[in-house]
């Protein structure tokens, strides 16, 4: 009967157990009568169902099912008595069991109330745990860099978003080998040789991944995770890093060479004004001016290091900004108005870079043009088109150009073909370009009339 409410769940997990509990109990009472009474310790039995009730149902229904039980031994030990057969009755005995019912409900209801706590903990434990696992997921998910789990026969277990992305495929296989063979082989050599944990690996649309094993042992098996990261952010670190370290590294120098070069100029400039000074000294006067003020401006450009921020890139539609950007360097350069030519390419992506690194980028490359490529029946240009999807800005100006020797040399620090110049102007821009992401190259025109610097941009995803 129990069975069939149970299956049914026509009546409440309360209800039934309330109605089992009391039938046991009254159950028991009547085979412990035909039994021979309380002495045939059959009346034992009703702790169990005490008990039941504690832990079953609990608070005041224990000792409810206590006092039931009580009263049904006194009960039949009263029908015993009005019966004639008093020989038979055992009060002492009644009274402890009946006390026994009432502790052992105490205890099981005690036991239940500590049960439903650990359970109310494991509940929280296990919300706790699961929300956890799914920040983690969320976490690992949104990385930018790529995350593959493997086991030992190089079966694919899982992996993030970033992975297919970085690898350039819609989504993994199951096996590395199936990704790339140069992946496979060199996790093959990484565990011939653990201390080599780091390798660069091209993908199929060429660009560069840093890839980095580890082991992930656990109770029963091995795995190992593979992490992989763009090329291109990895080196943006070490060059952020690298720029800070530099821009303090001559922040210092600047400071000290900056007092001593001032009171060189202050001097030169008290000698100059002697009347007794001959022609030839006057001339010399001029040098020492000439120099530290070329020396002034040197450090200026080395305080630029220094106080360089990091990118902070923004989505920035080219043509818009760089219509804007021209009108602005026009106004500021009154003598060369009207002396650029700005042209797009239609269908022009927007580009993610750093405004002010670009506008010091522009200007250094367009200062450069009208300085050293400027000539009177041309103009330089400014083309904006696209290379393999690709927003890149050329800036061509048609003067002698850079001598086929000093190319190599043209964005190293110092290195300048002008007796004015600090040598610091394109050095600075690259820099600049590699921490936004983008490449600043020289060129020639195909007819070798004219040359160009050419900034091609990062993309929006």
């Amino acid at each position: 009967m129990g069975w069939f409410f149970v299956l049914r769940q026509t009546i409440g997990y309360v209800v039934q157990a309330q109605v089992a509990i009391f039938t046991d109990i009254f159950l028991i009472t009547i085979i412990m009568h035909a039994s021979g009474g309380i002495s045939s310790g059959v009346g034992a039995l009703m702790l169990v169902s005490t008990a039941a009730g504690g832990l079953l149902i609990g608070g005041r229904c224990a000792m409810l099912f206590a006092a039931i039980a009580s009263l049904f031994i006194f009960a039949e030990q009263t029908y015993l008595y009005h019966s004639g057969d008093f020989k038979s009755t055992y009060y002492p005995y009644a009274g402890m069991l009946g006390a026994g019912f009432f502790t052992i409900a105490l205890l099981s209801y005690m036991l239940a109330k500590r049960t439903e706590q650990t359970e109310l903990i494991s509940s929280q434990q296990k919300e706790t745990i699961i929300s956890l696992e799914e920040l983690n997921q969320y976490i690992i998910q949104n990385m930018q860099s790529g995350i593959i789990i493997i086991d030992q026969q190089q079966k694919i277990n899982s992996y993030n978003e970033a992975s297919p992305r970085l690898l350039g495929i819609s989504s993994l296989p199951g096996t590395l080998s199936e990704i790339s063979i140069a992946l496979a082989i060199t996790f093959t050599e990484w565990l011939e040789n653990p201390d080599k944990n780091f390798v660069r690996i091209p993908t199929l649309d060429q660009i560069y991944l840093q890839v980095h094993f580890t082991s992930l042992p656990t109770q029963h098996s091995l795995f190992f995770m593979i992490t992989l990261e763009d090329v291109a952010l990895y080196d943006q670190r070490v060059q952020q890093s690298k720029l800070a370290s530099l821009g303090q590294l001559t922040a210092n120098m600047a400071h000290e060479i900056r007092n001593p070069l001032g009171a060189i100029s202050h001097a030169g400039q008290l000698l100059a004004e002697c009347p007794a000074l001959s022609p030839q000294d006057l001339r010399l006067t001029k040098i020492i001016q000439t120099h530290t003020t070329r020396m002034n401006l040197i450090i200026e450009d080395i305080l630029q290091l220094s106080r360089r921020k990091d990118s902070k890139r923004e989505r920035i539609h080219l043509k818009s900004w760089l219509t804007q950007y021209l009108l602005i360097f026009e106004s500021e350069k009154i003598s060369h108005k009207n002396q650029f030519h700005l042209s797009f390419e239609p269908g022009l992506q927007d580009a993610l870079f750093d405004s002010g690194h670009l506008t010091q980028i522009l200007n250094n490359l367009c200062e450069n043009a009208l300085k050293y490529g400027h000539v009177d029946d041309k103009k330089i240009q400014i083309k904006v088109k696209s290379l393999f999807y690709q927003p890149c800005i050329d800036i061509i100006d048609y003067g002698k150009g850079v001598p086929e020797p000093s190319i190599k040399h043209l964005f190293e620090p110092f290195f300048t073909t002008s007796n004015s110049g600090t040598g610091l102007g394109l050095y600075i821009s690259r820099e600049l370009a590699e921490l936004n992401q983008a490449i600043l190259s020289y060129h020639a025109l195909a007819d070798k009339q004219g040359f160009y610097f050419r900034l091609c941009l990062a993309t929006v995803e």
